[in-house]
C-alpha cells in the first residue's frame, strides 16, 4: 500500500503531508519550498516577519512586503503546492489573507482563533471565486460547525478543508490546561467528530471536505493510523524543524536533537494561552518571576496585554530562530524528544513512506 493522494477542491497534492506553519521564522520559503519538491504541502509561516529582517525597525509595511518576497521565493523553488499559515489573532490578519491569495499562494491555513467573517477585503463573489484554497484549523468538532454553520448562511460557501489540531501539537494549544491530558480531547477522538459535524456540508455543495489530522503525528505508522481514522491527510511541525532545510538556526535545532521527554513543559505564554515547548533558561526565568522588559512597536497580537506580559513572546521567538537561546525559547510537540538527528527533507520523507509501507505490510499480514 502506497501514500495515497490528497484533494483539496481541485488542488492535487501528491502526499497527504503537511508540513506545519511554525513562527517565527521556523517555516519559511526554505524549508517549505523542499517540503513542496517532495510532494508534500510547504507551508510558510506569516507571523511578524518583519522583526526577522530588523528587530529595531519592525512595522506593518515590512510584514507584508516580507511575506509577499517569502512566498515569490518559494515559487521560484519549486512547482509544487505552497501554502501560508494565518493567525485569526494577529492584528494584520485581514491583510496577510489578502496579501497571501494576491500572491496566488495555493492554501492558507486560519487559525489561532475563529474565522467567523471573511477579511473585509473581499467581496463574497471574490472569496467564492478566488483559486488559492482555505483551510480552518479547530480543535473540536464544535468550533469546525460553527465555522461551517455561519460561513453556509452568510456567504453561501464553506472552507476547502479543515486541520484538526490534538493536544500533542508544540506552540499555542486550543485547549484548556486541564483538558490537554484529557483522552476524551484526543486527536483520535477529535477526527470522526470533525468529520461528523462537517459531512452535512460536504453533501450540501457536493464536494468532498477533507480533514486533516495534526498534533504528535510523528511517524509514517502515525500518517497510517490516522488515515485509517477517517483524515485524509496530516499535517506534522515538530518532525520538520530537525532538517537541513528548515530556516532556523542550527543552534534552535539542536534543542529538538538534544531534547528528552522530561524537558517538554506546558508554559502559559503571555497571550494567555497554554503553550507545549521545551525549558530552557529563559524559560526558568520567566517561571521564577523575571520579568523581560521590553517596547512594543505595535500591537501584532489582538490578544496580547503588552503591558502586563513578562516578556514580547514576538522577541523571543525571533530571538530563537536566531539562535540566541538565552533570551528566547521554542515551541515543541510531544514528540519532540524523539529527533536524534538532523536530516534533509527528501531523507525525512523517504524515512515516513517507508514506515508507511511498513505499517500497512504489518496490518495486511495480521490480518491473514
Amino acid at each position: 500500500m502506497h501514500l495515497p493522494k490528497l484533494s483539496i477542491g481541485d488542488l492535487q497534492v501528491e502526499k497527504p503531508i503537511i508540513q506545519g506553519g511554525m513562527g517565527v521564522g521556523i517555516s519559511l520559503s526554505g524549508l517549505a519550498s523542499a517540503v513542496a519538491n517532495q510532494g508534500g504541502v510547504g507551508v510558510i509561516s506569516s507571523v511578524a516577519l518583519g522583526l526577522i529582517s530588523d528587530q529595531t525597525k519592525y512595522s506593518k509595511k515590512a510584514n507584508i512586503e516580507l511575506l509577499s518576497q517569502e512566498i515569490q521565493k518559494a515559487r521560484n523553488k519549486t512547482d509544487g503546492v505552497i501554502g501560508v499559515n494565518i493567525m485569526v489573532a494577529l492584528t494584520q490578519y485581514e491583510e496577510l489573507v489578502k496579501t497571501s491569495i494576491k500572491e496566488e499562494a495555493d492554501i492558507v491555513f486560519i487559525g489561532a482563533g475563529l474565522p467567523l467573517k471573511l477579511p473585509g477585503f473581499f467581496s463574497e463573489s471574490e472569496w467564492q471565486n478566488k483559486t488559492t484554497k482555505v483551510a480552518v484549523i479547530v480543535s473540536s468538532a464544535r468550533a469546525a460547525g460553527l465555522i461551517f454553520k455561519i460561513w453556509d448562511k452568510k456567504y453561501k460557501c464553506v472552507p476547502d478543508a479543515v486541520v484538526v489540531e490534538g493536544q500533542k501539537a508544540g506552540g499555542h494549544l486550543g485547549f484548556k490546561e486541564n483538558q490537554i491530558d484529557d483522552h476524551q480531547y484526543a486527536l483520535e477522538e477529535l477526527i470522526p467528530q470533525v468529520r461528523e459535524s462537517i459531512d452535512k456540508f460536504s453533501d450540501k455543495y457536493n464536494q468532498p471536505i477533507p480533514v486533516i489530522a495534526a498534533g504528535g503525528i510523528f511517524y509514517g505508522g502515525d500518517i497510517k493510523k490516522f488515515l485509517d481514522l477517517g483524515a485524509d491527510g496530516v499535517k506534522m511541525g515538530t518532525r520538520f524543524v530537525a532538517t537541513e532545510e528548515c530556516d532556523a538556526d542550527d543552534k534552535f535545532k539542536q534543542q529538538f536533537v538534544n531534547c528528552q521527554e522530561k524537558d517538554l513543559t506546558i508554559i502559559k505564554s503571555p497571550v494567555g494561552l497554554p503553550g507545549r515547548a521545551i525549558k530552557n533558561g529563559f524559560l526558568e526565568q520567566v517561571k521564577n518571576g523575571i520579568k523581560k522588559p521590553f517596547s512594543c512597536p505595535w500591537k501584532c497580537l489582538k490578544t496580547c496585554d503588552y503591558k502586563k506580559a513578562p516578556y514580547c513572546i514576538a522577541q523571543a521567538l525571533v530571538s530563537a530562530q536566531k539562535g540566541i537561546m538565552e533570551h528566547g525559547f521554542a515551541f515543541a510537540g510531544s514528540n519532540a524528544y524523539l529527533i536524534d538527528k538532523i536530516v534533509s527533507v527528501r531523507e525525512l520523507f523517504q524515512t515516513l513512506i517507508e514506515e508507511f509501507e511498513k505499517a500497512a505490510n504489518l496490518e495486511k499480514q495480521l490480518a491473514y
